[in-house]
């Protein structure tokens, strides 16, 4: 299976339902949350850095894997703790080092990084699969 394949395919699921988490459902939340940490304006660059390569992540452990059985469960499930293990070091770093850092945004989105991971993982593979591209 071609990695760049399996990230486009989990990178769309990863973008459309992040930028709903993001820009719809937490919203005001996160923005309550991170106060004066916010920034006014996204930086773009980093941003989309940060998705290509969390794309390429899911599609090397969790997508690949899964396609080897064709199974979205395994794609899920590694997909989920992939999340898990990425989101928690990005968050249980911040609470350690940045001063004033928001301990319910760390429950939150380590849960909301492995949700989102399964869902893009196995996402990703359902795709492969009913496009004929594993």
């Amino acid at each position: 299976m071609d990695i760049a394949k399996g990230a486009l395919a989990a990178g769309l699921i990863l973008g459309v339902l992040d930028a709903l988490w993001l820009g719809v459902i937490a919203r005001e939340w996160l923005v309550q949350q991170m106060g004066e940490l916010r920034r006014a304006d996204i930086q773009w660059v980093p941003a989309l850095a940060f998705y290509v390569l969390f794309s390429v992540g899911l599609s090397v452990f969790a997508v690949a894997p899964a396609l080897e059985t064709g199974d979205w469960l395994k794609a899920a499930m590694l997909g989920g703790f992939f999340g898990l293990v990425a989101y928690g070091t990005y968050d249980l770093t911040n609470w350690a080092t940045i001063k004033s850092w928001p301990v319910p945004m760390v429950f939150v989105d380590m849960v909301w990084g492995a949700v989102l991971s399964a869902a893009s993982a196995a996402g990703g593979v359902l795709l492969l699969k009913q496009f004929g591209w594993a």
